[in-house]
């Protein structure tokens, strides 16, 4: 039954005064009394959390969420206490058209249905097709099925994306990624190991690491014992079957159901555990129909979804404390596409920056566990290029002379890393959104400087770029840091840590230095710095900036793969993809925008999507000039660069507040780097082990020794209410100088 409120109810206004006059009345009388005074306490408004972190899990601190934990509006509360008739079911069409006419709030507080409530809610949120779908489906109790529906939808739309063209297709004589990704299932099923990375290097050489070329043979050696002719060496270059084309778009349908799906339902349920089933379902859709992953990898033809899934799988048993399996799926990533990289400075930052909170004993013996751990996947990784698998050393003859005399010796197990890595390449190959292509417009870099120093120049610059990311982190991990275990002496690596809540911020600035600062990037290359920026966005509320630059670089980054989209024929999809997919999150930022005007990244919105639009009509209407042939894929990298510039920026911004939140919020740990007394800190339990963490009320207390009167918040002063009603127990050990709180339900 709701809860109304009583008009002789006094307001919380009203009240709090009525309370502080009470204890001042109270302290008088105790000095009159000749007894101590009493002690008032001045009650301060509940800190909200940023909206930034709306997300984040909360149950290392074990206390409820300062902040809404939804992101839909709670469901109006009906006047009757009993409903005298039943609901009739309604279809999903008729309920697109249902508008609420009531507002509700929980926990008490009364409910406000004025016009100007109704009038001011956004009305971002009924444009969403995906949250009308999942509301729908919630209210017919079908909502364990829906996504399963989703799944089975989003296998369908892959096989129809995959009806059309792909790259390379009928291009002889190299064709494109398809056939070099049919082209190593043949060479991996026909040849030993050691040839697979030297075996006609001229034809779509193999250049990925191990685990794309066994991933390549279990799918050769599958699709051989259908149809030999698919996957006959030499014979079958550059096949167009109908029947191998099924073949191929299935394996990666696929590849993509083993591991991205579990993956991205695995972190809509750990990283948005404490959110309602709805933002966990939404999340889900959001991230399964990732426009740009979806074109790229069903049309296009890559499997890109496999190294991402591994990396998110990683980032959730982080989030789940499984700090040991987390590194080997990263490790699986890394083996998977040497793109994977581009994570790799957040995820070891993070990693190192749990070991120095620990402390040195316990976050020392977990350094050990996890270089011990990554050094056992990478070598199970290269096993097959180490004896007695292959000889430890192979010969080749010398590039710069005829003379078949002069050969190399060199480790065999050269042979992968080599071509994971192709330095000789050059800076970039293709026009891509990046700070070298766009400054390329007017600085020719490789007519002004060597290759050698370009590579130099690049490092440096990506390493720049992501320092920021990895600072925070670090030093997020050192002020938090720990000297002490439990009195048990048990672990502490299985309780979540406050630094989780940076990593997706760490990894996005991470991947975004990479894009527009490494060599070698390639058009697809953005789909690693949207993974993270997905994460983050799918669980925001509409109304955020995080939601916002989420939805503007998800239409941006499949933007700046229009020229190669619509190279392998794939216009239609990339249209009707972009369009289905910002209908389903409800963005638009012409008609109802997200945030006000004012908002920098809703202006910038506004102005890159008018440049987008006119430059597909320009590029419809006219040819470019016979002098500048690339003319409108030089404008499409000078509208989407300056965008992942400042999504960079942001993510730096977003990195240090995040950072500074963390410490402002638990302290500086020991300045001094001496170990603390055992007075200075308290265990923060979670589960049955604890991680000892400074003592921030003992801190506050310890700076206002000399006042009269001590600080606290209305939601502590609240909480303390609601303990004394449900017979909890609350002692504070004011002689030790440490206060514990231990809460039994009555």
């Amino acid at each position: 039954m709701a809860d109304f409120a009583d008009a002789s109810t006094p307001s919380p206004s009203s009240f709090h005064k009525r309370k502080i006059h009470i204890h001042t009345s109270q302290a008088n009388q105790d000095i009159n009394n000749g007894e101590a005074p009493f002690t008032p306490e001045i009650l301060a408004p509940t800190p909200q959390r940023h909206l930034l972190e709306s997300h984040v899990r909360q149950s290392w601190l074990r206390t409820p969420p300062l902040s809404p934990v939804s992101s839909r509006a709670i469901s109006p509360t009906s006047t009757r206490a009993i409903s005298r008739s039943p609901q009739q079911p309604k279809s999903f069409s008729s309920f697109l058209d249902h508008e609420p006419t009531e507002h509700g709030t929980a926990h008490g507080i009364p409910r406000m249905h004025s016009t100007e409530s109704l009038n001011s809610r956004p009305k971002t949120v009924e444009n969403s097709t995906a949250r009308r779908f999942v509301r729908w489906t919630h209210r017919q109790g079908q909502r364990n099925w829906s996504l399963l529906f989703v799944c089975l939808a989003s296998h369908l739309l892959k096989y129809c994306i995959g009806l059309g063209s792909y790259s390379g297709h009928g291009t002889p004589p190299m064709y494109g990624d398809y056939e070099a990704q049919r082209h190593w299932m043949e060479l991996t099923i026909h040849l030993p190991t050691r040839q697979w990375y030297t075996y006609d290097l001229q034809y779509w050489g193999l250049d990925y690491p191990p685990l794309t070329a066994y991933h390549s043979w279990l799918c050769g050696l599958i699709g051989s014992l259908i149809n030999p002719e698919w996957f006959a060496l030499k014979s079958s270059r550059g096949i167009e079957t109908e029947s191998s084309k099924v073949f191929m778009r299935s394996t990666v349908v696929i590849s993509d159901a083993l591991v991205y799906i579990p993956a991205v339902f695995m972190f809509s349920r750990t990283w948005l555990g404490t959110r309602s089933k709805r933002t966990q379902n939404l999340a889900f859709i959001a991230m399964l129909f990732n426009p740009a992953l979806l074109l790229i990898d069903f049309g296009h033809f890559q499997y890109n979804s496999v190294m991402l899934g591994f990396t998110i799988l990683s980032v959730s048993l982080f989030a789940m404390s499984q700090d040991l399996l987390g590194a080997i799926a990263f490790v699986l990533s890394l083996g998977f596409k040497q793109m994977a990289l581009y994570y790799a400075p957040a995820i070891g930052s993070y990693l190192l920056a749990k070991c120095l909170l620990l402390g040195p004993t316990i976050g020392g013996r977990l350094f050990i566990r996890l270089a011990i751990t990554t050094i056992l996947a990478f070598t199970v990784l290269f096993l097959p290029f180490f004896p007695p698998f292959a000889p430890l050393f192979s010969t080749t003859q010398c590039d710069h002379t005829d003379s078949s005399d002069c050969t190399i010796t060199y480790l065999t197990v050269l042979d992968p890393i080599s071509r994971i890595f192709p330095f000789a390449r050059g800076l970039f190959e293709d026009k891509v959104a990046n700070f070298w292509c766009a400054s390329n417009v007017l600085i020719k870099w490789r007519v002004w400087a060597a290759p050698n120093l370009l590579i130099k120049a690049s490092g440096g610059l990506t390493l720049l770029g992501f320092l920021p990311g990895v600072l925070s982190m670090m030093s997020a991990g050192w002020r938090l840091r720990t000297w002490q275990s439990n009195s048990s002496g048990e672990s502490t690596t299985s309780t979540p840590i406050p630094i989780l809540s940076l990593l997706p911020y760490a990894l996005l600035n991470s991947s975004l230095s990479f894009f527009l600062f490494s060599f070698q990037v390639h058009e697809k290359t953005i789909l690693l710095p949207l993974m993270p920026l997905m994460l983050l966005s799918s669980g925001a509320v509409p109304e955020s900036t995080t939601f916002a630059w989420g939805a503007l670089v998800t239409n941006v980054a499949v933007f700046s793969m229009w020229p190669l989209l619509k190279r392998d024929g794939l216009g239609l999809q990339y249209f009707i993809l972009l369009g289905a997919w910002n209908r389903a999150i409800g963005y638009n930022p012409f008609k109802e925008p997200v945030l006000s005007l004012k908002s920098f990244v809703q202006l910038l919105s506004i102005s890159v999507h008018i440049a987008a639009a006119v430059l597909h009509i320009l590029e419809l209407l006219f040819d470019p000039p016979s002098r500048y042939p690339d003319l409108f894929t030089v404008l499409n990298v000078l509208i989407s660069t300056p965008v992942f510039f400042c999504t960079w920026l942001w993510s730096i911004k977003c990195c240090i507040e995040v950072s500074w939140a963390l410490g402002g919020l638990t302290g500086s740990g020991t300045s001094s780097g001496a170990r603390p007394s055992s007075r200075a800190a308290s265990v923060v339990s979670a589960g049955d082990e604890g991680v000892v963490l400074p003592n921030l009320r003992e801190k506050l207390d310890g700076n206002h020794k000399g006042d009269r009167a001590r600080t606290v918040s209305l939601g502590f002063s609240h909480s303390k209410q609601r303990t004394r009603r449900t017979s909890s127990s609350v002692s504070f050990s004011r002689a030790s100088g440490v206060r514990a709180m231990s809460t039994e339900p009555s």
